[in-house]
């Protein structure tokens, strides 16, 4: 069985999702979210195989929910929207599928074995997660908070660390830690705000007070918190250029 799930902020649209998908044989809805962090919420705890998201959701628009997620291990996804034929082109859906209010059974039908077909060649949601992150900035990010997942401001991150396979989030209050890639973690930040400055670290550039120079090229970077963190020398090219030095 294919398990879905589906998330949409206007209860007859979900429903009539969730009873047209319960007609296909093989598939089976394992849960519903009425908002985008709910919807967040819910791919992390069930695993769903697709994803069926509202593009304008409070909380979270279906994109940045779908720009949030891991690309390794991203469900698939299928956009569900009310824009017309031409904003559809605009946000590059095509490129995985979307399903255009109002549709019907058949266009439905078609969708699915969309899926049918995408999941039979192992392929997963990394092209959603891509279109997601290129159509949505990242300005804020879900992180584990006990059982279940919050919203920060990417501002209020002040340095990222790599920790085996997860990364620890160092906000300007408390740390979290995201099973998540450092290199993954920065695509979706942004690159131009966050800056690598060690093979396992990475710093917000609005968080550095000053700097100063160790040895054999390091440098010691300074946090206007007191923190300070090594910057080496492998990353100083990269580091001075976007720092505009």
């Amino acid at each position: 069985m294919i398990r879905a799930l589906v998330a949409d902020d206007e209860a007859p649209a979900r429903e009539k999702l969730e009873r047209w998908l319960a007609e296909q044989p093989d598939m089976t809805v394992v849960g519903s979210a009425e908002d985008g962090l709910s919807a967040a919420r819910c791919i992390e705890q069930l695993r769903p195989d697709v994803a069926f998201l509202d593009v304008q959701m409070p909380t979270l628009s279906g994109l940045e929910v779908a720009a949030q997620l891991e690309l390794a291990s991203a469900p698939l996804i299928v956009f569900v929207t009310a824009f017309d034929e031409h904003a559809v082109r605009a946000y590059d859906l095509n490129a995985i599928d979307y399903l255009l209010k109002p549709y019907d059974r058949g266009r439905l039908a078609r969708t699915v074995q969309r899926v049918r077909e995408r999941l039979h060649s192992r392929e997963s949601g990394s092209t959603a997660v891509a279109i997601g992150r290129a159509r949505a900035p990242c300005e804020r990010l879900l992180v584990p908070d006990g059982e279940r997942l919050q919203l920060v401001d990417a501002t209020s991150v002040e340095w990222l660390e790599a920790d085996d396979n997860y990364v620890r989030v160092q906000t300007t209050t408390r740390t979290y830690l995201l099973r998540r890639t450092l290199q993954d973690l920065l695509s979706q930040l942004g690159e131009t705000r966050f800056v690598r400055i060690h093979r396992s670290t990475a710093v917000n550039l609005g968080a550095i007070g000053s700097l100063s120079p160790l040895f054999k090229g390091d440098y010691e970077i300074h946090l206007r918190n007191g923190r300070a963190l090594r910057l080496s020398r492998r990353y100083r090219e990269a580091f001075f250029a976007l720092m505009g030095r």
